[in-house]
C-alpha cells in the first residue's frame, strides 16, 4: 500500500493553496477564517480547517484589517506595568475587550512623559482601533492623541478632559474614608505617605487626608513623599520611625508603599497595628496577602475596565463624551486595628 505525500507549497501558504487542498473555493476559505458572512456546512468547514492545519496557513492580519477597516486591536499605555494595580487594570481591560473580539497591545511609560508620548505614536503607527491612556500625570498632555486621530479614553483619570471620555475614581473621597476610619480607632496623629508624580501635581489623596483631619479638629499630621513603589515605602517608613513625635497611624497612598512601610516597621520591631496602624489605597491582591493583611481603599478595577471598553469600542462608542467617576470601597482587614 502506498500513500501520497502532502505537497506543501513553497513559500508562504496562501488562501488559494488552502482552497486547492480542501477542494473548495477561496470564498469558502474566507467564510471559515472570518466566521462568515455566509454559513459553511460542518463537513466542509472541517475540511478547510484540516487544510489550514496541515499546510500551516496563517491569515494575513494586515490584509484582514484593510478589508474590515479595523485592526481588531486596542492599545493600552500604563505608567508602571510592575505596579499590581495597573497589572490588574490592564488584565481587566484585556478581558473586557476580548469579549468584543479585540486583542490588546500593552505599553509601559515607566513614569516618563517622553516615553508616554512615544508609546502613543507607536500605537498609532500600528493602526490600533483605539487607545486607553493611564497617564503618569493627573492632567495629561493629549496633543499626541489628538494628532493621531485615534479614539481614546483616559483611564484612571477622574477629570473631565475636553475631547476625550475618562474613567477614574474619587481619590479625595477614598482618602476621607481611610482617615475617618483611623480617627474612629482613636488616632489623633495621622501621617501621610504620598507618592511622587511626574508633574508634581496635587494628589486628591493628600487633599482628602488633610481636609478630614481639619474637619475633625485635629492637627495636620506629618507628610512624607516617596515613589509609588515598595522601596519608596520602605524609605518613607524609616523616616517616619526616626521622627521625635512620630504618628500613631499612617495613610499610605498605594498598596506598594504600604508593603514597603510594613517591612521597615517589622525590621524595627514596631508592631502593626498595636504600635502603628496602617491603611493603604488601591485594593490590590498584595494588600490581602501582606502580614498583617492591609486595610485598603479598593478601586473598582473591573467596573473601570468595563466602562472604558464600552466607551471606546463597545455600545457607548460614538456617543457623547462620558466622564465616569466611580466610588471606592474601604476593605477592612487587620492593619488598622480591626480584628
Amino acid at each position: 500500500m502506498t500513500t501520497t505525500a502532502v505537497q506543501t507549497p513553497r513559500g508562504p501558504v496562501t488562501r488559494k493553496d488552502v482552497a486547492r487542498y480542501a477542494g473548495v473555493s477561496t470564498a469558502v476559505v474566507s467564510y471559515v477564517v472570518n466566521g462568515g458572512p455566509k454559513n459553511v456546512a460542518p463537513a466542509t468547514e472541517a475540511k478547510v480547517r484540516d487544510a489550514i492545519r496541515i499546510l500551516g496557513y496563517r491569515p494575513n492580519a494586515a490584509a484582514r484589517a484593510l478589508k474590515l477597516g479595523s485592526s481588531e486591536t486596542i492599545g493600552v499605555v500604563v505608567p508602571d506595568n510592575t505596579n499590581p494595580f495597573f497589572t490588574h487594570l490592564a488584565h481587566a481591560v484585556e478581558e473586557a475587550a476580548s469579549e468584543l473580539g479585540y486583542g490588546m497591545v500593552l505599553t509601559n511609560s515607566d513614569g516618563s512623559l517622553t516615553r508616554e508620548r512615544k508609546n502613543i505614536r507607536t500605537l498609532a503607527a500600528r493602526q490600533v482601533d483605539g487607545v486607553f491612556l493611564a497617564s503618569c500625570v493627573f492632567d495629561p498632555d493629549v496633543t499626541e492623541l489628538e494628532a493621531s486621530e485615534i479614539p481614546a479614553v483616559l483611564l484612571n483619570n477622574a477629570g473631565s478632559p475636553p475631547g476625550f471620555s475618562s474613567v477614574g475614581v474619587d481619590l479625595e473621597a477614598g482618602a476621607r474614608a481611610a482617615v475617618e476610619h483611623l480617627i474612629g480607632h482613636g488616632h489623633t496623629n495621622i501621617g501621610l505617605a504620598i507618592g511622587t508624580n511626574t508633574g508634581n501635581q496635587l494628589d486628591g489623596r493628600e487633599v482628602g487626608w488633610l481636609a478630614t483631619l481639619r474637619d475633625a479638629g485635629l492637627p495636620d499630621g506629618p507628610m512624607l513623599h516617596g515613589p509609588f513603589t515598595r522601596p519608596g515605602g520602605y524609605e518613607v517608613g524609616k523616616r517616619f520611625l526616626a521622627m521625635a513625635n512620630r504618628p500613631t497611624a499612617i495613610f499610605a497612598s498605594n498598596d506598594m508603599q504600604a508593603i514597603g512601610i510594613l517591612r521597615a516597621f517589622h525590621e524595627a520591631g514596631v508592631r502593626v497595628p498595636d504600635d502603628m496602624a496602617l491603611v493603604s489605597f488601591d485594593g490590590s491582591l498584595d494588600a490581602e496577602y501582606s502580614w498583617p493583611a492591609l486595610t485598603t481603599v479598593a478601586q473598582p478595577v473591573q467596573a473601570m475596565a468595563e466602562a472604558a471598553v464600552r466607551a471606546l469600542v463597545g455600545k457607548d462608542r460614538g456617543e457623547e463624551l462620558q466622564h465616569h467617576i466611580l466610588p471606592t470601597e474601604l476593605i477592612i482587614r487587620q492593619s488598622c486595628g480591626c480584628k
